[in-house]
């Protein structure tokens, strides 16, 4: 069977067999998109609508190819060139949609709690692709799937998680998954960029980014989001690099095998050195073929595809 709900809007309630079973499933999409020919008629007759309402480069085209690679029909929307620049809400281009017969729509939107909304609206299952700073729980199940590849496991290992805390769907979806498949996470970041009561959600914080680096088995490094600036977050890009920037130096604090994690786009000089983001510990472009996988794997779950397996996480 599939997934145990139509949709998947977050991480947060996600059971630890689901995850598995979204981990385990991505491993043949990705043998399939290291073939010649990138195709099998697996969602051949289905739809699969994009409607992305911020721009996005990775995550956008991710769900794309993983969609064509298994023979789904997709169109995309944005919010730009569509009704939503007249006027339309949210709740009239679900319904739209819908009544077109789309089985699958994937929704970015800039307010938190956007996608829920969505799927309780429509018919068709709902992917969130991130809403607002609340979740992007198929990028931290890109991550989980990349940790596990490289690692062996998940449970047990110490992930640091470094930078904007506070803004960060990306953190907030790793804290869950990551914990919920029994690894340790820990925070460090600007104070006035770490949001309150974190901790509940289960990561441990650190106000010295040397503390939270020890030993570390994977470095998760946040973009740094340069409006926060204007905003008076934090004094300067260059004053964070030198407090919170990921160098050599500060690698050298982590496990030897540590790995380098971004979700990108990176800003190079600011919160990572250029020599780490292409160092051989750094995983950053194998993140992005990752989630092509990671994605087929949701859209084949959500179809009714799949089986429960044993597994070893």
């Amino acid at each position: 069977m599939g997934l145990s709900g139509k949709d998947l809007v977050g991480l947060q309630h996600l059971p630890a067999e689901e995850i598995k079973l979204i981990l385990e499933s991505a491993q043949p999409m990705k043998e399939i998109i290291q073939r010649q020919i990138k195709k099998v008629p697996t969602l051949r007759g289905r739809s699969v609508v994009t409607v992305f309402y911020e721009a996005s480069t990775r995550t956008r085209a991710s769900f794309d190819l993983a969609a064509k690679y298994l023979s789904a029909d997709t169109i995309g929307i944005t919010a730009a060139t569509s009704s939503v620049s007249k006027g339309e809400s949210l709740r009239d281009t679900a319904h739209t949609i819908a009544a077109m017969g789309a089985n699958i729509v994937v929704l970015r939107h800039p307010m938190a709690g956007a996608a829920e909304l969505l799927a309780r609206t429509v018919g068709a299952s709902v992917i969130n692709a991130g809403d607002g700073a609340h979740e992007h729980p198929t990028q931290a199940l890109l991550d989980l799937f990349t940790v596990n590849e490289k690692k062996g496991r998940i449970k047990g290992l110490k992930i640091a998680i470094i930078g904007d805390i506070l803004h960060s769907r990306v953190a907030r979806s790793n804290i869950w998954g990551f914990n919920r498949m029994g690894a340790e996470v820990r925070l460090a970041g600007p104070a006035t960029l770490m949001p309150t009561g974190v901790e509940q959600m289960g990561a441990r914080v650190y106000s010295r980014i040397e503390d939270a680096l020890d030993g570390a088995d994977v470095v998760y490094i946040l973009r740094i989001q340069r409006e926060r600036q204007q905003q008076g977050l934090f004094p300067g890009l260059r004053e964070y690099s030198r407090l919170f920037g990921i160098n050599a130096a500060r690698m050298k604090l982590a496990a030897p095998d540590a790995l380098v994690m971004h979700p990108g786009p990176m800003n190079r000089g600011v919160e990572i050195a250029p020599e780490i983001a292409d160092s051989a510990q750094s995983v950053i472009t194998e993140q992005v073929t990752n989630g092509v996988a990671v994605r087929m794997a949701i859209l084949y779950l959500l179809t009714g595809g799949g089986s429960q397996h044993e597994t070893n996480y």
